[in-house]
């Protein structure tokens, strides 16, 4: 099992982080929102995800920056959860709520919505 998170299975091209906020699904599971756009095969089948927290709603970068470790940390262990499809997937995890969780909430969170995105993408595959 593969545990790493490299800079190929992040969403960082600024043409598929627009689309992705355009044209993608939705769903909000507090304390995120999520977005994902299943995506022609381009550069591999394994999916790529974007984190966000805002600025507004937590002002210190130290805090801030903790959050996107723990969204981080609890994606890449529990990345296993996702199906293997035939198309790319791109995910973006956009943090909404202005107090910060602990790592174990955040991965809880983290574990249900991967497997909402399964459920929906087997649901838009039948």
């Amino acid at each position: 099992m593969n545990f790493r998170l490299p800079k190929s299975e992040r969403l960082h091209s600024q043409k598929l982080i627009k689309e992705l906020f355009d044209k993608s699904s939705s769903f909000f599971l507090y304390p995120f929102k999520v977005l994902y756009l299943e995506g022609e095969e381009t550069n591999g089948d394994y999916p790529q995800v974007l984190f966000s927290v805002s600025k507004r709603k937590i002002n210190k970068a130290v805090s801030r920056n903790l959050m996107k470790r723990r969204m981080r940390e609890a994606y890449r262990i529990n990345k296993h959860l996702l199906s293997e499809s035939s198309s790319q997937l791109f995910i973006g995890l956009i943090y909404v709520s202005s107090d910060i969780m602990e790592f174990k909430q955040v991965e809880e969170k983290i574990k249900l919505i991967l497997h909402r995105i399964n459920k929906e993408q087997k649901n838009e595959n039948e």
